[in-house]
């Protein structure tokens, strides 16, 4: 074999073992997603790239950093995305493979930090990310974003804020705005139906026992609300995917709210976010679902051949 080719052969073969490396972490270390430095060290991102961080608030969580296409394109759709880590951890650079792998699509990446146990409890994590979100729709067009194109979206944790931004009015009219702003909602694994609350780190989060009725995302679907993609993986053990995301789907079809539901094998509650990074995205085609679901303004038409 020439020596182009031993390279060539040699170089997938590592990406195969980085790539099997960061799985095998992530599905024996991780517990609703911790530092995920290993799978950014693994995932490059091409030419997409972080060109900013910015403060949306006076607190200094309420930071969030911004990834973009390199082309530079103006009117991009923008995402904004945010992590898990069950309310209790988590930061903004360690979801950096998020961002960079979405914009190298042709998204604008929002990627906020936001309060977290025992600073802030229920509901403050959300007035965070209403603020963060309003930021976005306010000044994202600096950044080549399209704020007519805004998206939220998360991972467990994560994906209860943005469903709950998405489905109850109060957190974004509070800071002057509504879910009307949003053309979708992307949902990884998110607790959407939690009551009572069994998880003992999560119940202080949620004042637990006496945890408000309201703060359930399944029980603000309405008429009207944005469209939805739930993605879940079928062996999550964390967060349960019938209780939770079929749940939820169901409720959301009775009220006449368009939803797209993915169920994937291979991965759990764990390595699911890992599959949106580029070295993963093998494990199950999350990315593609999220960039369809974006691409056709949250199903309202066909998405553009890629």
């Amino acid at each position: 074999m020439s020596l182009p080719g031993c390279r060539s052969r040699l170089t997938k073969t590592l990406a195969v073992a980085a790539a099997a490396l960061a799985v095998l972490v992530l599905a024996g270390a991780l517990s609703a997603c911790s530092p995920l430095s290993l799978v950014n060290a693994v995932s490059p991102g091409g030419t997409a790239r972080s060109v900013a961080t910015a403060a949306f608030g006076p607190d200094p969580r309420h930071v969030l950093s911004i990834y973009r296409p390199a082309s530079g394109a103006s009117k991009a759709p923008v995402i904004v995305f945010f992590y898990g880590g069950n309310w209790v951890s988590g930061e903004r650079d360690d979801y950096a493979f998020v961002g960079r792998s979405l914009a190298k699509r042709g998204f604008v990446v929002v990627i906020p930090d936001y309060r977290l146990y025992p600073q802030a409890s229920y509901p403050g994590f959300l007035h965070d990310g209403a603020r963060a979100v309003v930021w976005t729709e306010r000044r994202i067009a600096a950044y080549g974003g399209d704020p007519k194109r805004l998206f939220v979206m998360g991972h467990s944790a994560g994906a209860y804020n943005a469903a709950m931004l998405a489905l109850d009015p109060r957190w974004l009219r509070e800071q002057g705005s509504s879910p009307n702003i949003l053309r979708g909602w992307i949902g990884l694994a998110g607790p959407y139906n939690f009551l009572p609350v069994e998880n003992e780190t999560t119940r202080p989060v949620f004042h637990y026992p006496d945890t408000p009725r309201d703060s359930q995302p399944i029980d603000h679907v309405r008429a009207g609300a944005p469209p939805a993609l739930l993605i879940a993986a079928r062996n999550d053990t964390t967060v349960n995917p019938e209780r939770n995301t079929g749940a939820l789907a169901a409720r959301m079809r009775k009220a006449g709210v368009p939803v797209r539901e993915e169920y994937y094998d291979n991965v759990n509650h764990a390595t699911l976010v890992a599959t949106l990074s580029s070295t993963l995205s093998r494990l199950a085609p999350s990315l593609e679902a999220v960039e369809d679901f974006v691409r056709s303004d949250g199903g309202r038409r066909t998405a553009p051949a890629r």
